[in-house]
């Protein structure tokens, strides 16, 4: 192997196996030791700078920074990164003075974006500060999408969702409310708009056309149900519901059911629970009360009976494994499962029944946008999607991103710059030794489990629809938590010229992560590593030759932990720890001759 090199800013992101994971690239190891100094404030800024909505996101993301966290790599749990996320929201001071201000002077150019979703929101984050003008067209009443019309009131409270929606507002972002746009081709043709965005997101319900479907008005598509229960349409449903689908749709659903009346409700899975998409915290909430999650049932058939709905009919599935896979199945036989309603939650789709197909937009066989995954600019050069409007349903975290790069698309575009020219992400380090056996950073291993987010009791949540089980970390228990993070972005940077081969870092390295050995190809210096690979997609750092030996010096990032302890025992200083801080670009980065920004180190 070469010697790794370092100066790639991805090589150290991908080290760090929280923000490497999380779509919107969110320095979690930094805003983590901010909370645990008590600085909730700037935490929930630097949040702010990537993920936009710190207070919704620390309720309601899917996290797939948790499992990619290091923590889980020496135990269980990972750390509770979301729920930390939260607590700067929760605790934070006064913003006054630090979010962004409408420019004084505009730049003359229009966007517009339809739909007033977590995506649209982004482009007017990132677009208004740099003198857009951009007007957001929502059809119902109220801004927020599928973030306020199907995420319950009791995970998501209003007035988070009002607060930071509000901030985005107040940099100048003009929103029009009850204004469906009908005809994408008048708005483009009459709107005046120098680009247009759709974050409409996948607002159709999927179907489940079974016998007996169009025979009764108690059978109900998740997440129109979901809407009309929070615009208040809907406030009360049977003593018996049957959800059918495990989403995290239908964990909102089964949940809100048993808010508005209902006794006894069972959540239907075709296939064993290994193979269910909700969230394994929204699957524990809903068994927490007392849901029943039924798998193995595949639906046949409405049960009707004179006109009422009374049951479903099932199959009762039997499946055979190989590799993890469906190998075989079969049925076993059938049974009814007596109802007063059902909730279908088995998908959604999105809906352009309002986009005219003689545009310039083209459409794949699934009736989606053929939209580029990088610039997220449709056929029509005008035309940018994000969010579920762009790739189909995901989470709000994912919708975040693919509008800042959408952003970033619209002012190239809008400044004379080719969309697909896109400024390079940067990346600086800066030394965290303050003293011989000193770091500016926690570096001790803190033996602490994942702590319980506490949650208002069974008695009280069911009193009203709006109450938040979720109570939150206090200060003391978000800085416990926050002790758990290993900072990962704090990296063992070696200098190779400076080695003088003593072993001491390999003595006292706790994972033995290191090697030092003879130069050669990949697949043969795994095998010559003091502790085995366990994860060959990890990378492995390979330093230039040694001046005593020639060896190299080879680090298996999986295995380190970040512990300091290589640098703290090195008489050289051959190891130290730095701090990498990896800029993600954004508008404000485009619109201009794009260079890679070089390594900087401090």
């Amino acid at each position: 192997m070469k010697p790794t090199d370092t100066s790639n800013p991805d090589y150290f992101h991908r080290v760090v196996d929280c923000q490497w994971a999380c779509p919107a690239h969110t320095d979690v190891p930094e805003y983590i030791r901010l909370i645990a100094q008590g600085r909730y404030t700037d935490a929930y800024m630097l949040n702010r700078e990537s993920n936009v909505f710190p207070g919704i996101l620390g309720r309601v993301c899917d996290r797939p920074c948790e499992p990619a966290c290091r923590r889980s790599r020496v135990e269980d749990k990972p750390v509770a990164i979301c729920r930390l996320k939260r607590v700067a929201a929760d605790l934070k001071g006064d913003l006054d003075g630090l979010l962004p201000k409408p420019p004084a002077v505009k730049n003359g150019k229009r966007i517009a974006c339809i739909g007033a979703g977590p995506a649209s929101l982004t482009i007017g984050n990132d677009l208004a500060p740099l003198g857009y003008d951009v007007t957001i067209f929502e059809q119902n009443g109220v801004p927020g999408g599928l973030m306020r019309s199907n995420i319950p009131s009791f995970r998501l409270p209003q007035s988070v969702l009002d607060e930071e929606i509000g901030m985005i507002l107040d940099i100048g972002v003009h929103l029009q409310l009850s204004s469906p746009i009908n005809s994408l081709k008048k708005l483009l043709d009459e709107g005046g708009f120098d680009a247009i965005f759709v974050g409409s997101g996948a607002p159709k319900g999927k179907e489940l056309k079974l016998p007996g479907r169009d025979q009764s008005d108690r059978i109900h598509i998740g997440i129109t149900w979901l809407e009309s229960v929070a615009f208040g349409h809907i406030g009360s449903i049977g003593e018996r519901v049957l959800i059918i689908g495990v989403g995290n749709t239908a964990m909102d659903c089964c949940r809100t059911s048993l808010r508005l009346g209902a006794h006894s409700v069972k959540v239907m899975a075709r296939k064993p629970r290994g193979f269910f998409k909700a969230s394994e915290w929204e699957l524990e909430d809903a068994e927490e009360e007392n849901v029943e999650i039924i798998v193995n049932h595949s639906p046949k058939s409405f049960v009707i009976e004179n006109g009422k709905l009374t049951g479903m009919l099932f199959e009762q599935m039997e499946y055979q494994f190989e590799n993890g896979a469906i190998k075989h199945e079969r049925v076993l036989g059938e049974v009814v499962i007596a109802c007063d309603d059902v909730i279908l939650a088995i998908g959604q789709e999105n809906a352009f029944t309002w986009v005219e197909r003689d545009i310039g937009l083209k459409f794949n066989k699934w009736d989606q946008p053929i939209v580029d995954t990088t610039t997220f600019q449709s056929t029509h050069a005008k035309v940018f999607f994000g969010g579920d409007a762009a790739q189909g349903p995901k989470n709000i975290i994912w919708a975040v991103e693919q509008a800042h790069q959408a952003a970033l698309s619209i002012h190239n575009c809008c400044s004379g710059v080719p969309v697909s020219e896109r400024p390079h992400s940067g990346l600086n380090l800066s030394s965290r030794k303050m003293g011989m056996h000193e770091w500016a950073y926690k570096n001790d291993y803190a033996p602490l489990e994942r702590r319980l987010m506490p949650h208002v009791s069974l008695k009280e949540r069911f009193k009203k629809l709006n109450i938040e089980v979720e109570l939150g970390f206090t200060a003391e228990q978000a800085a416990q938590e926050a002790a758990r993070c290993l900072n990962c972005d704090v990296q063992t940077v070696f200098e190779a010229k400076l080695c003088i081969e003593c072993d001491a870092c390999i003595d006292i390295c706790p994972v033995d992560c290191l090697t030092i050995t003879q130069a050669g190809e990949e697949a043969d210096l795994r095998t010559r590593l003091r502790a085995p690979t366990t994860e060959a997609t990890q990378l492995l750092y390979v330093s230039s030759a040694l001046p005593q030996t020639a060896r190299v010096m080879v680090k298996d990032e999986n295995l380190c932990v970040h512990c300091g302890l290589c640098a703290e025992r090195c008489p050289t200083a051959a190891w130290d720890m730095q701090k990498s801080t990896i800029h993600w670009p954004q508008a404000a980065d485009g619109g201009q001759s794009c260079q890679p920004e070089k390594l900087k180190t401090a």
